[in-house]
């Protein structure tokens, strides 16, 4: 292979950035770098990305050459790009720190005691280092894919590579020293010293002319203001787990992240990586203890977040009107509930109320005092009705969640730990699955299997959204705003109908109301239900794709960017519908006192109304709550109590929608004398629509219900349709 001539590469990367353009809408030449130039003479900008794409466009070979050889490269267009920054500086800046300060005095001093014979540039006996003030970063080619951890070997030493993984843990950023300065006692002249790997020798002895002529010996003393510091954190990436061959663990790489690219990746986030592999340098005796083997790491370039489960990046571009109307026609609630985990026969309401879990509720935080808007659901079910496959879906679905199950979390895995850190030595707290789940959703499967002990952890995360810790010396609160989706089996592993709701949940009360919504689902033989049950699983065994249904459901990319759409919204609560929700509330109050056999009601239950509504709202994309929004909040707290009734049809024979709906306008004409629904054999229709409606019936049904007892002439409607008068 022949040698390179750098100077002539050089001279390429120069060339590149001068003369790179593209062209605009009107035609017009648009220097991309020429103006990025321009803004970091001006101290306008501090770091330069170079898109190899572009590059690839001009010199496919330069490409290849920093794929290759990529820290050599950095190095040719940081030089580069600092002979060619005077040219396109267009006016005087004020020094900004002391760095600009300490650069011009020692040109000043360099101008004043020179030799007038010496043509030498001044800036010479100065490493480039300290003179730079920008950082340059490349940006891989379009075409490279990405690599697991395990497969960047030492084939790809001094490689550009693009790694993909979680981030596990993140230091905090710290000030690295870039080039250090030193004074010397005797002849203050200074020396400097570039620094390239973790640790460095300092400079002892006076290497300056004077010192070594007289041979005073001069010592040197190292100047903190006058030396660079550059941002520097290091980030621990983990594998896949998907990507984990049989029988391995996740492996892990250690990243270093320098200047701009360090606070971008926190810990959960799952991210691509491109940077150099590097091997660790040491040197003195940590060397001697490692031995023969060498650490390596990658220095960062560009971090970019990335979705779950595709190979796409976190998108923050607003949807385009075509899928914004494919998504909002006519019945689109009922098709986005639909869309969540198509492949599960059934349960509609209980994915309704996922997908408002998904968008959530409107935080409120009058003066010091935090109502949380999260909506947190519990599924406690028969085994075999497809909990768990919710909950997976839901940890694919959401852009940010944990999945962990009852038994093998403890509390302290949940919430935060006390680790000591191996780098410098000292406590620090590791966050747990709640923490790392903040502005996400955490999935808690066998949720009824979990050690009192630990289960008492989530309380504070379920209501004031943060852990508060005090242990080894550390106290201190952490954000934990996660909703909570559990799942659990009843206490008897199957749902006993002969015992009442508690004993059969055996959860405490105060984490009960802490659920905004709790789903009994019971596995109730029905010949109907079971075939169509059965036909379902035996297509989606054979075919691996949900059986064909009325609509097609919308594919999770698109639904993701339409749920952080829906969550900018915030809907406030008319003075309107205030008085409507509070009866509603009351009413439901008073069933809790006269039937014996119910859950536990507490003013969380009005909260919980108040969240769902919001949250309907802001999926309909309004910014007021409106009383379809009540009225649907309320139907699924009802569905969700439905599902805890305990199956009455054994003792009783079945009632038919109107009947039911028959019984409770009797009762508001009883109710009438009182003066609330009209006189005493008269009811107002809005009254008794309201009233079924909050029950958990449909809008049809009740009219189906009207014309049925009005055609037996039970009772007689006026022409106007306001009033419903018993003959």
């Amino acid at each position: 292979m022949a040698r390179k001539d750098y100077a002539a590469e050089k001279d390429k990367c120069k060339k590149f950035l001068q003369e790179f353009y593209s062209e605009d809408d009107n035609g017009k030449k648009a220097f991309k770098y020429g103006a990025q130039l321009v803004a970091l003479a001006h101290r306008e900008q501090v770091s330069i990305c170079v898109d190899l794409d572009d590059v690839a466009e001009e010199d496919p070979e330069l490409v290849e050459s920093i794929c290759e050889n990529a820290k050599r490269y950095t190095g040719l267009f940081a030089d580069a790009i600092h002979e060619l920054l005077p040219d396109y500086k267009e006016r005087d800046i004020v020094a900004r720190d002391s760095l600009d300060v300490y650069i011009e005095h020692r040109l000043m001093m360099e101008q004043r005691g020179r030799d007038p014979a010496d043509t030498r540039d001044s800036r010479n006996q100065y490493p480039p280092e300290l003179m730079r003030r920008f950082e340059l970063y490349f940006k891989p080619p379009s075409t490279t894919k990405p690599k697991v951890v395990r497969d960047v070997r030492a084939d790809s030493i001094g490689n550009l590579v693009t790694v993909r993984g979680i981030v596990t843990r993140a230091t905090e950023v710290k000030p690295m020293m870039a080039v250090a300065t030193y004074t010397c006692d005797q002849c203050g002249a200074e020396t400097y010293q570039p620094i390239q790997s973790p640790s460095f020798m300092p400079l002892i002895m006076c290497p300056s002319q004077d010192c070594v002529t007289n041979k005073s010996g001069g010592r040197l003393y190292l100047q903190t203001r006058g030396s660079k510091f550059v941002k520097f954190q290091e980030l621990r990436i983990q594998e896949h787990s998907d990507q984990v061959p049989v029988g391995n663990i996740p492996r892990s790489m250690s990243v270093y992240a320098r200047g701009e690219n360090t606070r971008l990746a926190q810990p959960g986030d799952h991210v691509a990586i491109t940077g150099v592999f590097l091997p660790l340098l040491r040197s003195g005796f940590s060397q001697a203890v490692q031995g023969l083997l060498s650490e390596t790491y990658l220095e960062a370039h560009s971090i970019t977040l990335m979705n779950k489960s595709e190979d796409d990046e976190l998108g923050n571009d607003d949807l385009s009107d075509d899928e914004l109307r494919s998504i909002t026609e006519e019945g689109f609630y009922e098709k986005l509930a639909g869309s969540i985990a198509p492949e599960i026969y059934g349960h509609e309401d209980v994915k309704k109320a996922l997908l408002l879990l998904l968008v959530g509720g409107v935080e409120q935080a009058p003066k010091g005092m935090k109502i949380r808007g999260n909506i947190n659901i519990c599924l406690m079910g028969d085994p075999g009705v497809a909990k768990s496959q919710l909950l997976s879906y839901i940890d694919r679905l959401a852009p940010r969640s944990q999945y962990t199950t009852g038994r093998g979390s403890s509390g302290v895995g949940l919430t935060a730990a006390v680790m000591r850190d191996p780098v410098t030595g000292e406590m620090t707290l590791e966050g747990g699955a709640l923490v790392l789940a903040d502005l996400g959703v955490c999935c808690i499967d066998e949720f009824d299997k979990m050690a009192d002990a630990d289960r008492t952890a989530i309380h504070e995360v379920m209501e004031q959204q943060t852990i508060s810790i005090a242990k080894a010396g550390i106290m201190t609160s952490l954000n934990a705003r996660c909703s909570i989706l559990a799942a659990a089996n009843p206490a008897y592993g199957r749902y006993n109908p002969r015992k009442t709701i508690e004993q059969n949940i055996q959860l405490p009360a105060a984490l009960l109301s802490r659920f905004d919504l709790l789903w009994l689902i019971q596995d109730k033989p029905d010949a109907d239900a079971d075939l169509r049950l059965a036909q379902h699983i035996t297509y989606v065994h054979q075919h691996c794709r949900q059986p064909p249904t009325h609509f097609t459901p919308i594919e999770m990319k698109l639904m993701r960017r339409y749920i952080a759409l829906c969550k900018k919204r915030q809907p406030v609560v008319p003075e309107s519908l205030a008085d409507y929700i509070t009866a509603a509330y009351v009413e439901m109050r008073k069933e809790a006192r006269v039937s014996k056999d119910t859950t536990f009601t507490s003013a969380r239950t009005l909260l919980s109304i108040l969240r769902l509504s919001t949250a309907l709202a802001r999926l309909r994309m309004m910014e007021t709550v409106e009383k379809e929004d009540v009225n649907e909040a309320m139907r699924l707290m009802e569905m969700s109590k439905d599902s805890l009734q305990a199956d009455k049809s054994s003792s009783t024979r079945t009632q038919r929608p109107s009947d039911v709906i028959f019984s409770l306008v009797r009762e508001l004409s009883t109710e009438g004398v009182a003066g609330r629904g009209g006189a005493g054999g008269v009811v107002r229709m809005a009254e008794a629509e309201q009233r079924c409606i909050s029950r958990g019936f449909t809008p049809a049904q009740f009219q189906e219900a009207l014309e049925e007892y009005e055609e037996l002439n039970v009772w007689q409607v006026n022409q106007a349709r306001s009033r419903i008068t018993f003959v």
